[in-house]
């Protein structure tokens, strides 16, 4: 099936990227500023503000890209569709996780310079125990049983809002607040504020994910083994009008 100009979808997926980790630690550096005494509250703030801007980033740059704004999410299309002839290629994956990556340090930029800070402050936060690791798999593994099961079901199309939600409600039922996704990862590490992760706990964080990535995969082989038929639709069915030129 034609796909839109790679490009194309590769710019789509640095600016998704780069507006979600620009509304994660935007929104946590006014979370301390509003709510300087209370830790709770920064997270709600911080959860509520991210699940929204990520249902809202989904609209817009999915149409293009699908959305995935996520090299595991990008991973899993890949090795889910390749037999069947859909998600992306081999191509497609090694530019979607370059620019989602690009696109996270970009964003950590961004928010630094709105806030009137430095715009690299590596961040000083340790985020390294076994607690936290295996919040990061729970977090993979459900984001990707959710996104690949609404679109083997038909349903992509409530995918911002199912999306948005899974995250936000992460925030809180995972050890390490959801971070669920590589590039975001490392783009957090770049901004010394209260989303920031220290560069040392980054490859951890990684490790985990790409566990969670493994496990994801099987889980949804066993539940949906066709789920490779309906790669091309996530996160959101993305619509041809270009011949696929990668």
């Amino acid at each position: 099936m034609p796909q839109i100009t790679l490009w194309r979808r590769l710019l789509a997926e640095f600016l998704g990227t780069a507006l979600l980790v620009t509304a994660v630690v935007g929104s946590g550096i006014m979370a301390t500023t509003l709510s300087p005494n209370d830790v709770g509250l920064q997270l709600l703030e911080n959860s509520v503000a991210t699940a929204f801007a990520l249902g809202a980033l989904i609209l817009t740059f999915g149409p293009v890209s699908g959305a995935h704004f996520n090299p595991v999410v990008s991973a899993a299309d890949w090795f889910l569709g390749r037999r069947a002839g859909t998600g992306l290629t081999i191509k497609d994956l090694c530019g979607y996780a370059v620019a989602q990556t690009i696109g996270a340090i970009a964003g950590s930029i961004l928010a630094n310079l709105m806030f009137d800070l430095a715009p690299v402050t590596f961040s000083t936060k340790e985020r390294a125990a076994g607690n936290l690791w295996l919040g990061e798999i729970v977090a993979v593994t459900g984001l990707l049983l959710l996104i690949f099961a609404l679109g083997r079901s038909g349903r992509a199309s409530v995918a911002p809002a199912a999306v948005g939600a899974y995250i936000g409600a992460a925030y809180w039922f995972t050890s390490s607040t959801s971070f669920a996704n590589p590039a975001v990862t490392i783009g957090r590490a770049f901004t010394d504020t209260f989303a920031g992760i220290a560069p040392g706990s980054v490859p951890g964080f990684v490790i985990a994910q790409l566990a969670g990535l493994i496990i994801g995969v099987g889980l949804l082989l066993a539940l949906y083994p066709t789920v490779g038929e309906t790669a091309d639709k996530v996160v959101v069915e993305h619509p041809a009008d270009e011949p696929r030129t990668a």
